[in-house]
C-alpha cells in the first residue's frame, strides 16, 4: 500500500489521540488530515492494543465507507472499551498499552487453499452465516504453519477445527500494512 512512515505515526497518533479522549487525557496533537491523502480514503482497519506483549483488545473493520482518519478512531476507542473478550481498558492501563494498526486491501476471492501464504494473506471465512477474521499476523505472532491457521480461522467462526479438510470453505483473503508504536519507540 505505501503507506509513509510519516503517515504510519500519524494513523497512530490518531489512535492513541482517540483512546485518551475517552479518559479526557487532553490530545497531544492535532492531525491536519487534508495533508496526508490516505486519511481520506476509504479503507477496512483494525487497531490492536497489547499491554506486556498480551492481547488487550482488537477491533476493525473489512471494509469502510468512512474515511480512514474516522476508521482508525472508532476502531481504536472500540478497542479499548468495546471489545467483548476483555474488561473496558481503564485509564491507569492507558499508558501501558502499545498500539498497533493494520491498514487493509479490498478482499479478494480464495480459489484453493494453496493460495494462501502465511504471515501475508488475512482470511475472512463466511460460511452458514457466520463470519470470523484472522489478521495476516496472527499465525506469525503463534507460530502457526497453514493448516493451524485454516483451523484457527474455523474455531474463531465457531466451527469445529477440521471444517476445512471437509469442504472448501467460503473464504477471502486480504493483504495489511501492519505497523506498531514499537516501531518507532527511539524516535
Amino acid at each position: 500500500m505505501n503507506i509513509s512512515t510519516e503517515e504510519k505515526k500519524v494513523i497512530l497518533q490518531i489512535a492513541r489521540n482517540s483512546i485518551a479522549s475517552i479518559y479526557n487525557a487532553g490530545v497531544t496533537s492535532k492531525v491536519d488530515v487534508s495533508k496526508y491523502p490516505i486519511l481520506s480514503s476509504q479503507k477496512g482497519a483494525f487497531v490492536t492494543l497489547t499491554k506486556n506483549k498480551n492481547l488487550r483488545g482488537c477491533i476493525g473493520y473489512i471494509i469502510s465507507d468512512i474515511p480512514l482518519h474516522e476508521t482508525i478512531k472508532d476502531a481504536a476507542t472500540q478497542a479499548a472499551i468495546g471489545d467483548p473478550r476483555f474488561p473496558k481498558l481503564t485509564e491507569n492501563e492507558f499508558s501501558k498499552i502499545e498500539i498497533e494498526a493494520s491498514i487493509l486491501s479490498e478482499p479478494f476471492p480464495m480459489e484453493s487453499y494453496d493460495d494462501i501464504i502465511v504471515g501475508t494473506h488475512g482470511l475472512i471465512l463466511t460460511e452458514s452465516g457466520h463470519r470470523g477474521l484472522l489478521l495476516p499476523q496472527v499465525p506469525i505472532e503463534h507460530g502457526m504453519n497453514k493448516e493451524q491457521y485454516l483451523s484457527a480461522l474455523c474455531e474463531k467462526t465457531g466451527f469445529y477445527s477440521n471444517l476445512w479438510k471437509d469442504k472448501i470453505l467460503n473464504i477471502e483473503m486480504f493483504t495489511a500494512d501492519v505497523f506498531s508504536e514499537m516501531e518507532f519507540e527511539n524516535e
